[in-house]
């Protein structure tokens, strides 16, 4: 014969909530800290000296040097690469930024042929950094949203490498 204690029903409703919960928060905790071990460059923190601006980043687990900017003011993930010849930005993204799509040119990548399109960003910002009027292309066939800030931007910064961080320095005129 079995009794059966008022509380207990809740007390087991408040254990499952509390797995529940637990589970959550775990879940939302491993996935920030996935996110910081992707991107360890969200928060970017410039230097600013006489007549230059400087941006460290670090890199990530893969030695990638990927960042948190801007272009044309809103939020983008950038990846550093000096292989690519323009900024690239993938098409989806591209639509979303309100990017116009001009001359269509063809692409060579790891992945083969491919066409993209000419566009310019007006603004794009890396920390404290902005560059003006970067010349760049929207490729509809690139997944993701990671823009690849290519040497049509990075040309006009010096940059030194060293024991898994990039400087960035941009010279600024008095």
């Amino acid at each position: 014969m079995s009794q059966n204690t008022p509380g207990r029903g809740v007390g087991k409703v408040m254990l499952i909530v509390a797995w529940a919960l637990g589970l959550f928060l775990a879940t939302r905790y491993f996935g920030q800290w996935q996110d910081a071990q992707r991107n360890p460059n969200q928060a970017i923190s410039s230097h600013q000296g006489a007549g230059f601006i400087e941006v460290q980043l670090a890199s990530n687990g893969q030695g990638h040097f990927l960042a948190s900017g801007q272009i044309n003011g809103q939020a983008v993930a950038f990846l550093l690469d000096t292989g690519a010849t323009d900024v690239a930005v993938p098409g989806d993204l591209a639509e979303r930024l309100g990017l116009k799509r001009g001359a269509p040119v063809s692409l060579h990548t790891a992945n083969g042929t491919s066409t993209g399109y000419r566009t310019h960003l007006a603004r794009l910002q890396l920390g404290d950094i902005v560059l003006q009027d970067v010349r760049a292309l929207v490729a509809p066939g690139m997944d993701g949203d990671e823009v690849l800030l290519g040497m049509s931007a990075l040309k006009q910064l010096e940059f030194t490498q060293r024991d898994g961080t990039l400087l960035l320095r941009q010279t600024t005129t008095p």
